[in-house]
């Protein structure tokens, strides 16, 4: 498993990984309407670009296969980990964890802090085993969404 920073080559493959992974997961805990508005939102090519040109996007291969992504930006006195998502048939592989890795590195002395939806238990757990804790809950940015979880891993 290879992580490097995703290039604009890699824009296809970028939002393949997040439109495949949201069809995927997030229709039995948030319905198929929420998962299309957020594809709309958040895995348009215009809300992609912007961190990829910034260096803030990663992503994991699998030989010459893009199987999982990661974006993140410093924000205030942390850094915030917006996207973490592998492909269904890649999930176990490594790949999240290795992503997870990188963005912990990159955040040197700060915290990373990332937000799951209420009901991705799956999600809940890996964070947990990484040494995330569950900090506080917040309202879904999508209405009718369900809440998200925040959780925190400490700076060091």
């Amino acid at each position: 498993m290879r992580v490097r920073e995703a290039t604009t080559a890699d824009l296809d493959a970028v939002i393949h990984v997040g439109v495949t992974t949201w069809r995927a997961t997030y229709p039995p805990i948030t319905g198929e309407a929420y998962v299309e508005k957020g594809i709309a939102r958040w895995w348009a090519p215009e809300a992609v670009i912007p961190g990829i040109e910034n260096g803030q996007v990663l992503v994991a291969e699998d030989g010459d296969r893009v199987v999982g992504m990661a974006a993140y930006t410093p924000f205030e006195d942390h850094v915030m980990l917006w996207k973490l998502y592998v492909l269904p048939d890649a999930q176990g592989s490594g790949a999240g964890g290795a992503l997870l890795t990188e963005v912990i590195g990159r955040a040197g002395d700060l915290p990373v802090r990332l937000t799951h939806l209420a009901g991705n238990d799956r999600a809940h757990a890996v964070y947990e085993r990484l040494g995330f804790v569950e900090t506080d809950k917040v309202t879904s940015p999508i209405d009718g969404g369900p809440e998200e979880i925040v959780m925190e891993r400490p700076a060091g």
